[in-house]
C-alpha cells in the first residue's frame, strides 16, 4: 500500500480557467510523489465521511476528477462508496486502484468505516490511500478524536481514543494553521484540551499542504508540521523539508 496521510491536498489558488475549488498542492512534492505511483485509467474510490449526504459527495467526486486531470493523471472512472452502495464496499474495494478517504467529522465516519468493514477490506489492498483530515485521523491504529462540535469536550461519553484503521502508526491533527486559536465549549482547542490529552501520546499537526508518505514501512513527513507531546508542542518539519519518521 502507498499511504498519503494529508491535512487537505486541495490548493484553493485555482486558475480561473478551472472553474472549481480546488487543485492539488504543488508544494512540498506532493503532486510529484502522487504521480509516481498513479496508474493512468486508474479506477478512483472516494469513501464518504457523512455518508447520508449524498450532494455533498457527488460534487467531491466532480471536483476530484477534474483536480486529477488537471494535473495531467488521468483517471478511468471515480466512484463514491456511500449508503447508496455500500453493500458493495468489497467489490469497489477490489475495484479500485486509489481509495481517497474523504475529510469530516471523525465519529461519523468512523462510524462508517466499521459498518462497511473497511479496516478488514484494506489489509491486502496494494493501491493507493489518501486521507483527507479526518480520512487521515481515521487510519491511525489508536485514533486521537480531537473535540471539534460544541459540547464534545464537555461530553463524559465523548470518546476520544478509539480503534482505527490500522494503516499507520501516526495520529494527525489536521488544519492546523486554521483551528490552532479556536476556542471550544469556552476553552482553548489546543492549549486546554488537546495539549492535556497528549500525556503519552504523539499528536502530528499539520497545515494544509503537508502530508506523511509511507511506503515499504519508511515514513516520511513533507511540509510544515509540530508534534504535540506530553503537554508540549514543538515545530519539527518546515515547508520544502522532509523529516524522515
Amino acid at each position: 500500500m502507498i499511504l498519503f496521510l494529508t491535512s487537505s491536498p486541495c490548493d484553493n489558488d485555482v486558475p480561473e480557467h478551472m472553474h472549481l475549488p480546488c487543485c492539488f498542492f504543488e508544494k512540498n512534492q506532493f503532486v510529484d510523489n502522487l504521480k509516481k505511483f498513479w496508474k493512468q485509467d486508474s479506477n478512483c474510490l472516494i469513501i464518504a465521511a457523512d455518508p447520508y449526504q449524498f450532494e455533498m459527495n457527488h460534487e467531491m467526486a466532480y471536483t476530484f476528477h477534474r483536480a486529477f486531470l488537471y494535473h495531467g493523471m488521468i483517471p478511468n472512472e471515480v466512484r463514491i462508496l456511500d449508503t447508496r452502495n455500500d453493500y458493495h464496499a468489497k467489490d469497489l474495494v477490489e475495484w479500485s486502484d486509489m481509495i481517497i478517504l474523504a475529510g469530516g467529522h471523525v465519529p461519523t465516519q468512523m462510524s462508517f468505516f466499521e459498518k462497511i468493514g473497511l479496516r478488514e477490506l484494506l489489509k491486502d489492498y496494494d493501491g493507493i490511500v489518501m486521507g483527507i483530515s479526518a480520512g487521515s485521523m481515521n487510519s491511525a491504529k489508536m485514533v486521537y478524536c480531537q473535540p471539534e462540535l460544541d459540547g464534545e469536550s464537555l461530553d463524559p461519553n465523548f470518546v476520544r481514543f478509539f480503534p482505527g484503521l490500522s494503516l499507520t502508526e501516526y495520529c494527525i491533527l489536521p488544519h492546523y494553521q486554521n483551528v490552532k486559536d479556536r476556542m471550544l465549549d469556552g476553552k482553548r482547542l489546543f492549549e486546554d484540551i488537546t495539549y492535556m490529552d497528549s500525556y503519552g501520546q504523539k499528536l502530528y499537526a499539520l497545515v494544509d499542504g503537508s502530508y506523511i508518505f509511507q511506503a515499504d514501512d519508511k515514513p516520511e513527513l513533507y511540509g510544515e508540521a509540530y508534534l504535540i507531546a506530553d503537554g508540549q508542542i514543538s515545530q519539527i518539519c518546515q515547508d520544502g523539508q522532509i523529516l524522515e519518521l
